[in-house]
């Protein structure tokens, strides 16, 4: 687990490495700054004492060292400040970068990857793990090597000034303390601290699903039970987050004692050798008091040692995902022939995403431009499968899918795309107007494009009563019907006038009328297409001009 996290944060670090490398020298100066001002202070105070005790006052300076401390206090202010600015910015601009990567992997994956993705359920994950890294660089690296560079400056300062075995029980002892605290925060903290984690990203998901699906729920009698859901994803993620807060708390009492341990060995010892003549007593209260400040060092790592079950799963989930097999099916560069194309498949064999048996094979078939064929058989039969082999989204097992004599593999993407129109089951609406909508396909289109593509699919009526092409839709195209949102997706299809036309159930949801319009219009809309429709019902399987029934092996 712990090669995950030190991966996210080579990553952070090779992006941003010149600015980490100042925000980790400023937190050593912070920390630095802190113990030398507090040394001082104590050092300072006693000497002025033991000074005034001896009738020495009057020449004691107190000058410089007051000069010192004012010095050292608003340093370090400005220290933490620009620490803290170049910190958090460099960390949040590699995260920035991170999600960049991300999106850019999940797009290069393959069709049967991404197929299986809920959208708004990935992006929820993605999103909640890499805010959860953001601790992996301020939380627990950064305060690790700024506060291991200072423990041992102290130690080196602190054996010059007052005594080697001071220096070793006060920093070595508060190390050693404060690590086992730690330790052990670390191992009380990574179950609860991934329950919250689990707990808070199901709160989100149930609280989408029932804000989106209040009106189903609600005809359903389910919508108490689907509140009582959220609630409960809620309480878990509160028990799970008072939990990591109590071993938090626990580790920084544990913390304080080892400090306090320390600081009060450095007392006693630093009194021994204080009665024996080897040091002085301002030297004993600057590493009383140095140590006490030293602390400091390890409060930042409390929290992300507390949270580091929740850090370890995410960076664990981010880079399995950025070691997502790209698909091993890149199209080719280059210009590609100006070809009227048909649509032949030759002896295709094909199984199903994931699966090694083929569904069918030797499959044979040709589809002429201004040719209508209807892929028939049973639900499951690999319909579905075909027209995405035939989309260029997944590959074949064997034999070959050609678009204008070219296997489809041959394609560039952008012409492929120009040439071959595909309505899958499975269609997306955004939020906007209905222009909005339509021009995804075509955005050069013009009004009247749309207007008659509109009245293709025998949705001119419906967008007429709604307002015009300037209505608006809500989020996944809220505003129409089912079948109305999938008539606008085809609409969105058919403005693009390709000349190979993909429509997998197109009429799904329509009476029979409506159903047969929209047929009528599809064809009149790409008079010379090749269409290879997947069909169900008898209308779409009477418009098209042949069969082609599949059987399954």
């Amino acid at each position: 687990m712990t090669r995950h996290l030190l991966s996210v944060f080579a990553m952070i670090l090779r992006s941003e490495s010149w600015a980490l490398a100042r925000g980790i020298a400023l937190s050593v100066v912070v920390l630095s700054m802190g113990a030398t001002l507090l040394g001082l202070s104590g050092w300072f105070i006693v000497a002025a004492g033991a000074a005034g005790l001896a009738g020495t006052g009057a020449v004691f300076d107190v000058f410089r060292p007051s000069a010192a401390v004012r010095f050292l206090a608003l340093g370090r202010t400005a220290a933490r400040y620009g620490e803290r600015l170049l910190t958090h910015d460099a960390t949040l601009r590699a995260l920035a970068l991170l999600r960049v990567r991300l999106l850019a992997r999940i797009s290069a994956a393959p069709f049967e990857v991404m197929s299986r993705f809920r959208g708004a359920q990935v992006l929820g994950r993605l999103t909640a793990d890499v805010d959860a890294l953001d601790g992996v660089a301020l939380r627990l690296v950064i305060p690790l090597l700024a506060g291991g560079v200072t423990l041992a400056g102290a130690w080196a300062v602190l054996a010059w000034l007052v005594d080697p075995r001071v220096a070793s029980w006060s920093v070595l002892g508060l190390a050693a303390g404060s690590a086992l605290a730690l330790g052990w925060a670390m191992r009380a903290s990574a179950r609860p601290s991934r329950l919250a984690a689990a707990a808070d990203q199901a709160f989100r998901v149930r609280v989408i699903d029932h804000l989106r699906g209040r009106a189903m729920l609600a005809f359903a009698g389910q919508l108490d039970s689907s509140l009582a859901s959220v609630l409960d994803a809620d309480a878990r993620a509160r028990r799970a987050g008072l939990q990591v807060a109590r071993v938090e708390r626990r580790a920084g009492v544990l913390v304080s004692v080892a400090v306090t341990l320390a600081a009060a060995g450095a007392l006693l010892l630093g009194a021994e050798l204080a009665r024996g003549g080897v040091i002085t007593a301002p030297k004993v209260a600057l590493a009383v008091l140095a140590v006490l400040a030293l602390a400091e060092t390890v409060a930042p790592l409390r929290r992300g040692v507390a949270e580091i079950g929740a850090m370890r799963d995410a960076a664990r989930r981010v880079n399995r995902m950025l070691q997502t097999t790209p698909d091993p099916r890149p199209m080719p560069a280059g210009p590609q022939p100006d070809i009227a194309p048909g649509l032949q498949l030759d002896t295709v064999t094909l199984a199903a995403p994931g699966a090694r048996q083929p569904l069918f094979a030797g499959v044979n078939l040709t589809v002429a431009p201004g040719e209508t064929v209807a892929l028939t058989g049973p639900s499951g039969i690999g319909k579905s499968t075909l027209l995405n082999a035939v989309a260029g989204l997944t590959a074949v097992q064997g034999g070959r899918i050609l678009i204008g004599e070219r296997p489809v593999g041959d394609w560039t993407e952008p012409d492929l795309r120009a040439v071959l129109g595909y309505l899958p089951q499975r269609s997306a609406l955004i939020s906007g107007t209905i222009a909005e909508n339509l021009r995804l396909g075509a955005p050069d289109a013009g009004d009247a494009a749309l207007h008659a593509v509109l009245a293709d699919v025998a949705l001119d009526g419906v967008v007429r009563r709604m307002g015009g092409l300037d209505a608006r839709l809500g989020e996944g195209g809220k505003g129409l019907s089912g079948g109305e949102a999938r008539r606008l997706v085809l609409a969105r299809v058919l403005l693009r006038r390709p000349r190979i036309l993909l429509l997998d159930e197109p009429t799904e949801g329509l009476d029979r009328e409506t159903a047969a319009r929209v047929l009528q219009g599809v064809r009149r809309a790409c008079p010379d297409a090749a269409i290879l429709l997947s069909a169900h019902r008898k209308v779409e399987r009477g418009w098209a001009n042949r069969a082609l029934p599949l059987i399954r092996l």
